[in-house]
């Protein structure tokens, strides 16, 4: 079964035992499991179900696999012959999950 689910502001479509990596949940360890309620959308073709925006009653459970921190990302400016440089980077914070149970 396929379901639609809203995350920390972002859409996946998720199936169970699917792995993601999603923006760090707050106050989680490894191991942790998270109820989520916002579905959009559950099942598969004929007999899906559309939430208006939600579906009622439906949730998915995950699991944290693991708490990391993503690849660097490097932002460099620089303007030629003015001796101008800016240097910063930033690296997210990321959970790795993993789809156990979908309810409808």
């Amino acid at each position: 079964m396929k379901a639609t689910i809203k995350t920390q502001g972002r859409q996946f479509i998720v199936q169970e035992g699917d792995i993601l990596k999603v923006n760090r949940y707050p106050n989680t360890a490894a191991g942790d499991t998270v109820q989520i309620s916002e579905v959009l959308l559950v099942g598969e073709g004929a007999n899906a179900r559309i939430g208006t925006p939600l579906v009622a009653g439906a949730s998915v459970q995950i699991r944290i696999l693991e708490n990391k921190r993503g690849d660097k990302v490097v932002i460099f400016k620089k303007k030629r012959r003015k001796r101008y440089e800016r240097h910063r980077g930033h690296r997210q914070e990321l959970s790795v999950i993993k789809v156990e149970t979908i309810t409808a």
